[in-house]
């Protein structure tokens, strides 16, 4: 099979984490022939370009395949995709993002690719954007959404969403969790200590860290206004956020505020191979995006056996099962991820075997190889539909 994979950044990010990691095991693969296509890495949160080059990805960069709309850039990507498909003649193209997932789809339907499949990450339409907007993304969605054979969901929440909005027909769904390379969140790496001297920790600190980008809806505000009274009652308690972005100021000067100076440590972007050791210098992993898929952390923080509190947002509950793996919040309640902390936190030998509950769920589930060999199979489905409807 010759596949085309079309994203429009390949930042530090889930959804690019999600696609290069399908890409080199489908490049694996002894029956299949790869490519990425990427638009500018541009953005504070750092790249992937390192690894997916050091790993021998076939790899083509298009300047026009930017994030943003841009009529001109998007006709000119548009174009250069179309050219792309003409001459390579792929079997498949799998498009990812909003933006991607409309301009690809369109150029492999105009060239007359048999199987075109897109996976939402996230729906681009939200209930935090105006209703000129959100009515625009949903119209641009379903309109997309007939340019291709299948639509892959990150989580059954996903689907759930897409179908009440009117995107597709359920049957054209199919969720296939965001894998990851689960060895080294399972293993002991023994990095604890030396992870807490690199970042200016005690050992005997109480430590939160929330891992996502200093940006607007994910929540750090909340975790620091919810930890303010819990600082109170746990005087080494410190806050560690970790990866770059636009707020990092804006968050430090809160902190201040809250009486909190001195125990938010901003941990920067860090290079994805070094996230497993980063868990492992946690006591408590916060997520309070207000959406989200299905954050990577969550499971991730479970594989690693540190006890996770989110934002019951999206497909969180379908990894975080209140009770069982972790404690989940509404969206918005400080004082309830306030209390949901502190139970956590007064117990820690019983949240971090509910860690190690949700470990032992979740493994197989988030493989990256299990994420191929669905994602793959679904490739497989289409073409032999298409060759017997032929």
């Amino acid at each position: 099979m010759r596949i085309v994979h079309v994203i429009t950044r390949l930042i530090l990010g889930g959804a690019q984490e999600n696609t290069l990691l399908t890409v080199e095991g489908q490049q694996r693969l002894k029956d299949c022939k790869v490519k990425l296509v990427a638009g500018p890495p541009e953005g504070p949160e750092g790249d992937l370009l390192r690894r997916a080059r050091a790993n021998g990805v076939d790899l083509v960069l298009m300047p026009d395949l930017c994030r943003e709309l841009s009529p001109w850039q998007d006709w000119k990507a548009l174009r250069a995709l179309r050219r792309m498909f003409r001459e390579e003649r792929p079997d498949v193209v799998h498009t990812h993002s909003s933006k991607a997932g409309v301009i690809g789809r369109l150029a492999a339907r105009k060239e007359g690719v048999p199987a075109i499949v897109h996976t939402i990450h996230g729906l681009p339409f939200h209930a935090y954007q105006s209703k000129l907007a959100h009515a625009f993304y949903v119209w641009a969605e379903r309109r997309a959404a007939r340019w291709c054979d299948r639509i892959l969901c990150v989580a059954n929440a996903m689907t759930d969403q897409a179908v009440a909005a009117g995107v597709a027909p359920r049957e054209m769904f199919k969720t296939v969790y965001s894998g990851m390379e689960v060895d080294p969140f399972v293993s002991d790496l023994g990095a604890r200590g030396r992870v807490r001297r690199e970042l200016g920790l005690g050992d005997d600190d109480i430590v939160v860290g929330k891992i996502a980008r200093l940006y607007h809806l994910k929540g750090h505000e909340d975790v620091l206004r919810a930890g303010a009274g819990l600082a109170k009652e746990i005087p080494n308690l410190k806050f560690l956020f970790l990866h770059g972005g636009i707020l990092k100021d804006q968050l430090a000067k809160l902190a201040e505020e809250l009486g909190l100076g001195g125990r938010v440590v901003f941990g920067g972007i860090v290079d994805p191979a070094r996230i497993p050791e980063m868990y492992e210098a946690m006591d408590l992993v916060v997520h309070a995006s207000f959406r989200e898929g299905l954050a990577r952390v969550l499971p991730q923080a479970l594989l690693s056996g540190v006890p996770v509190v989110s934002y019951d947002v999206d497909g969180a509950k379908e990894v975080v099962i209140p009770g069982e793996t972790g404690w989940l919040v509404a969206p918005g309640d400080i004082e309830g991820l306030g209390r949901a902390m502190a139970e956590a936190l007064r117990d820690l030998p019983r949240a971090r075997d509910m860690a190690l509950e949700g470990r032992r769920r979740f493994a197989d589930q988030f493989r990256a190889e299990t994420m191929v060999r669905e994602i793959t199979q679904v490739y497989r489905e289409v073409l032999a539909a298409k060759q017997g409807a032929a």
